[in-house]
């Protein structure tokens, strides 16, 4: 089942080269669009530069380009042993990717978050999930570059889905590469399996990984915990908050409580949904094929992003089939007593609907919530969606993680 989803450049040196000590920057402007949410502001101040590092840009130190493009799951060549044991556990760390996680409120503290203030957000009502993470702005090429520095195994299931599939990127950053979004790797002209200077608080050799959307609009670089210390970013400089059973205006007003004065909160919750129209002769391929497939011919007028959110959310997409604490089984999750209901053959099939199937599980759920008004959009996809799964945060997160496809998958 789970076969269905796979998920002005610089000079020949291929090295960043650091910026001179004296230029002053005025700081990192971050804009957090987490899949095309709304975007969000803040200055963060730029780590100080040591005198170490400033002797080494003083002498024009350089790392030479090595090696090629970067290959998941292999150490590089030429690894250290001590190198090859990283890269083994960046690739263990990297797999524990669950399912999209996204976020209802972009908090930003330049000072810091403290571990209280983290915690005490945590503890909010309604409040899943709280991911902080370092920022700042350091030097690459002779300009100012912005940077995040995460933990890959947390940071993974807040980017956009496809980014978040994709293994050897996790790969690359948890082993202590350095990562990109694609317009930065195009402005600098980054290669795979090159070694870049990067200045911050300190200058540091680091290999460039690999490039993807980050969904972090404004955010060139991402590094990983250690190497941002090493660095000098803002520590905890801003945070993701999910709460989906929260309404925004309460779950606003308690995290700045929790936050305090100084931090500035932005709403990240959205909504765009696009309807599949065109109904193809074949068997889909891949989940999402399936999703827009099974919305076109079972449910004409609903977006296909509906299907595809509650399939992450429900089996992550038929990698948990169950059964769950309530007996609900396959991708979809029907409880047996619903699927007798609402199980159907789907394309063409004949024979008894097998819940496990996902030809099957997709358009029954189909069926089901357009029998239930989702056509109609508003109100009626609301109840819909509640008749699904009786709780208004499951409503709230389908519809938001609805939205996230779309802006990944227009």
């Amino acid at each position: 089942m789970t076969g269905l989803l796979r998920r002005a450049a610089l000079r020949s040196t291929a090295a960043v080269t650091p910026a001179l000590h004296g230029v002053t920057v005025s700081g990192l402007v971050l804009v957090i669009a987490v899949g095309a949410y709304p975007a969000a502001y803040a200055a963060l101040r730029p780590p100080a530069v040591t005198h170490a590092a400033q002797a080494a840009q003083a002498k024009g130190a350089v790392v030479p380009a090595v090696g090629g493009p970067s290959v998941a799951h292999a150490a590089p060549a030429g690894a250290t042993p001590a190198r090859a044991d990283a890269d083994a556990h960046g690739a263990h760390a990297a797999a524990a990717f669950g399912r999209i996680t996204l976020p209802d409120l972009l908090l930003v503290e330049p000072k810091g978050l403290t571990p209280g203030r983290i915690a005490s957000i945590g503890k909010i009502a309604h409040v899943r999930n709280v991911l902080a993470f370092d920022g700042g702005q350091i030097r690459a090429g002779g300009r100012p570059v912005n940077v995040i520095g995460v933990n890959p195994g947390q940071f993974r299931s807040w980017t956009p889905l496809r980014t978040a599939s994709d293994q050897g990127f996790w790969n690359a950053l948890s082993r202590g590469d350095f990562v990109a979004s694609d317009a930065a790797r195009k402005r600098l002209g980054l290669r795979p399996g090159s070694t870049y200077q990067l200045l911050g608080e300190s200058l540091q050799p680091v290999t460039f990984g690999k490039a993807a959307t980050l969904g972090v609009a404004g955010v060139d670089l991402v590094v990983n915990a250690s190497l941002s210390r090493k660095l000098g970013l803002v520590h905890s400089v801003a945070a993701l908050i999910s709460a989906p059973a929260a309404g925004l205006a309460s779950l606003t007003r308690a995290v700045r409580a929790a936050a305090g004065r100084g931090a500035r909160i932005y709403s990240l919750r959205h909504q765009q949904l696009p309807v599949a129209t065109s109904v193809s002769g074949g068997l889909p391929t891949t989940y999402i094929g399936l999703f827009q497939q099974s919305a076109a011919r079972y449910c004409p007028g609903m977006s296909w992003t509906i299907l595809a959110a509650i399939g992450q959310i429900e089996s992550a997409d038929g990698t948990n089939e169950g059964p769950s604490t309530a007996g609900a089984l396959g991708p979809m999750q029907f409880l047996p007593s619903t699927w007798r209901i609402w199980g159907t053959d789907g394309f063409g099939q004949t024979g008894t609907p097998d819940i496990m199937n996902p030809y099957d599980a997709v358009p029954s759920a189909a069926r089901m919530l357009c029998a239930d008004g989702a056509a109609g959009g508003g109100h009626d996809l609301y109840q819909a969606i509640f008749d699904y799964n009786h709780a208004g945060w499951y409503v709230t997160e389908v519809l938001g993680l609805a939205g996230a496809y779309a802006a990944d998958y227009p």
